[in-house]
């Protein structure tokens, strides 16, 4: 039995909404995971990890970490001991150091961008405790926050006693600011490559203009030492 347009159409309006669901959904969870990022790395004793981390200017950054060593008889990571000392530095696009602190085997640690641009974040142990343990493996959980996803939302509402709808108005407001940061830093970087292309040419112009230069001084000197020569021979 063959299906009338009515429900063709039905099927392919059906079909048309799944879709944009599965495009909205996506879509908010690229949005909600685009300011945090979370990971973990190993290192050794005295090996120091650093993680590079495009921030806008006047933008607040938060970082957690948590360690762990691997233990040999169980052989499985287990929470560090509180000795254990984890040194963070946080640097500048202009290699200005931004945060230099030394932390416990557990802590977080805040800064905020004053030039926009890549920030590199650097961690290490410098404890001589690792030592004891199979290897010197330390395993970190790091979880980087950038933006308005930095921001505790139910601590502020709880200090300014704002409500539901106050408090999602905050969250609108602070992420169109970092929209408008984000906007901003792509112009400062379309501004560069602008500036970095008319460089690149105008040494590219000058370079042609003096290859150009080069040869024809060359030929002129080729004639006048082929001339000289003839002259010599009595050729010409």
């Amino acid at each position: 039995m063959r299906d009338g347009p009515r429900a063709r159409v039905g099927r392919c309006r059906g079909g048309w909404r799944r879709a944009m669901g599965l495009s909205v959904l996506l879509l908010l969870l690229a949005l909600c995971a685009g300011g945090a990022r979370g990971l973990y790395f190993h290192i050794g004793e005295t090996e120091k990890r650093c993680f590079i981390e495009e921030i806008p200017d006047e933008t607040m950054v938060i970082g957690n970490y948590r360690t762990q060593m691997w233990d040999k008889q169980k052989e499985v990571f287990l929470p560090s001991t509180p000795g254990l000392g984890m040194h963070v530095e946080v640097k500048d696009p202009e290699g200005k150091v931004v945060l230099s602190r030394q932390y416990g085997s557990e802590g977080r640690f805040t800064f905020t961008s004053h030039t926009p641009g890549d920030h590199q974040i650097c961690l290490h142990s410098n404890s001589t405790r690792m030592a004891l343990f199979a290897g010197g493996r330390l395993r970190v959980h790091l979880d980087i926050q950038v933006g308005e996803h930095a921001n505790n939302y139910p601590e502020i509402a709880a200090k300014d006693k704002l409500t539901e709808l106050q408090l999602r108005a905050r969250q609108l407001l602070d992420q169109v600011e970092q929209i408008q940061k984000e906007q901003d830093y792509q112009r400062y970087r379309e501004e560069r490559f602008r500036l970095t292309s008319e460089s690149t040419n105008q040494r590219v112009l000058w370079w042609s203009i003096a290859q150009t230069v080069i040869l024809i001084l060359t030929g002129i000197w080729q004639m006048r030492h082929l001339k000289s020569f003839f002259e010599a021979k009595k050729l010409v």
